[in-house]
């Protein structure tokens, strides 16, 4: 993917989509928002979608991700 600012490609690694609970854009915008450091207008950018897509899109996935921790740490697989 070419980040607009900045003029560089980002590498995304295919492990980010082992985590099936996670559709293909929760888990890229994850990876970029946390692991990349990006903001919500860049990631909109760079993947063509308006700020609150992904805005609701990283609120919906941080909701999957906790709601699994959870469950975990309660024993229920």
């Amino acid at each position: 993917m070419l980040d607009d600012k900045s003029e560089r490609y980002i590498n995304i690694p295919s492990f980010i989509f082992k985590d099936r609970e996670l559709a293909a854009l929760e888990a890229i915008v994850v990876y970029l928002k946390d692991s990349q450091g990006m903001n919500y207008a860049q990631i909109a950018k760079m993947l063509n979608r308006d700020d609150r897509t992904i805005w609701t899109t990283y609120q919906r996935a941080k909701k999957k991700l906790a709601a699994r921790d959870k469950r975990e740490k309660e024993g229920v697989a």
